[in-house]
């Protein structure tokens, strides 16, 4: 229940201790297509170019950013945690010109300040996180989506966290080059980055200046492995492969509304047990991700120690805090297979046990409060929401 890797389904498990094949066997050419065919559907497009980047989720950053940016170029990128700050790095060090619009931590970015410092300039890309991993903060993006179409630029979300948990809509919001990680709520290891340019974003890396800096993350090429040509480029992780299409084909099984409605049930029963309990959630609710959840330590309690007991004694790991939050807030992940009721009682559970051994004054009442909301959702007529 940290922030990622999250837990594995067996299926998954077991797809990728299937053989070994050669990355240009006819079987294992088959098995992109479909697996590029889920893709889309999980992003929600139909752009063509939609392919898993051997990687993690940081190699998908550093292939839009390499692929999309040349020296010179103005690019924006708004900053409100750990992943936004990459980014801006990423920027930095391909000798960009940099327009950084900042946040607090624990708040969204507001389109205002974004409008504010494109104003007069000529923005190549404008850049956000989705999910803010480090905080727990969602980004609306219909807004920043239609800055950068105002000002002719390219729209580059962050998906790491929030793909296969909550909507990334890359048609209907007009997202240009998106990326994620497969660790997250599509719950299969880490080591694959997927990714979707649109037409515009291969455009703009077919009208480059400048080769791509990174041979091994130019999409130029690898799209000639993953695209009609097959073109070799590099060996391919087949057993990484044959995991990410088990995972997506149980995204699809569920349906996307499903899955969105049980991260969202399970989230909404997390915070109201840790409410009740007199603990205090850093993200307005507002601006909270179902999958990510901050939780403000409350006084009197040992971060590192509290974390090892829940570890030790009941099997949860939870993440501490980063860059401004550490040492302040505790990142409680509810990411794909762990979004489920068993997880958040026992949680729940387990944070008040460790919490009054550590001498921390908590109310009671968590578990009920977390049972209510399950039961709510399971009496309304128009509830069909899993928690198993």
């Amino acid at each position: 229940m940290g922030p990622g890797p999250s837990d594995v389904p067996a299926r998954v498990l077991q797809a990728m201790a299937a053989p070994c094949i050669g990355h240009l066997d006819p079987y294992f050419l088959a098995m992109m297509d479909e697996t590029q065919r889920l893709l889309r559907y999980v992003f929600q497009t139909e752009h063509p170019f939609t392919i898993p980047v051997s990687g993690t989720g940081s190699a998908g950053m550093e292939t839009c950013f390499v692929n999309l940016v040349e020296p010179g170029d103005e690019v924006v990128v708004c900053v409100n945690g750990v992943f936004g700050t990459r980014m801006a790095d990423i920027v930095q060090r391909l000798d960009a010109t940099l327009i950084r619009v900042d946040a607090p931590w624990g708040r969204a970015i507001d389109p205002d300040d974004v409008r504010r410092a494109v104003r007069g300039r000529s923005p190549k890309l404008i850049a956000v996180v989705h999910a803010e991993t480090s905080t727990g903060v969602c980004q609306p993006l219909e807004d920043l989506a239609a800055i950068a179409r105002e000002n002719g630029a390219l729209f580059l979300v962050d998906a790491v966290t929030s793909l296969g948990g909550m909507e990334v809509a890359v048609d209907r919001i007009g997202i240009d080059a998106v990326y994620s990680g497969t660790q997250k709520c599509l719950s299969c290891p880490p080591g694959l980055a997927p990714l979707s340019f649109s037409p515009a974003a291969l455009e703009t890396l077919r009208r480059r200046k400048r080769p791509v800096v990174s041979w091994y993350l130019d999409m130029g090429l690898v799209g000639s492995y993953w695209g009609l040509e097959r073109k070799y480029h590099h060996t391919a992780p087949i057993n990484m492969l044959y995991g990410l299409r088990e995972a997506l084909r149980i995204v699809a099984e569920e349906g996307l509304e499903q899955r969105f409605a049980r991260h969202r049930l399970h989230h909404r029963a997390l915070v109201a047990g840790v409410e009740a309990m007199g603990l205090k959630m850093v993200v307005a609710p507002a601006e909270r991700l179902p999958m990510l959840n901050t939780i403000q330590i409350p006084e009197g309690a040992d971060d590192k120690r509290v974390r090892a007991a829940l570890l030790l004694a009941f099997g949860i790991e939870i993440g501490g805090g980063l860059g401004e939050f550490a040492g302040k807030a505790w990142r409680v992940g509810l990411m794909g297979h762990a979004a489920r009721q068993r997880n958040v009682m026992l949680f729940l559970a387990a944070l008040e046990t460790v919490l009054r051994a550590e001498g921390v004054a908590v109310h009671e009442g968590a578990l009920e409060a977390a049972a209510a909301v399950y039961e709510n959702a399971g009496s309304s007529s128009s509830s069909s929401v899993s928690t198993a």
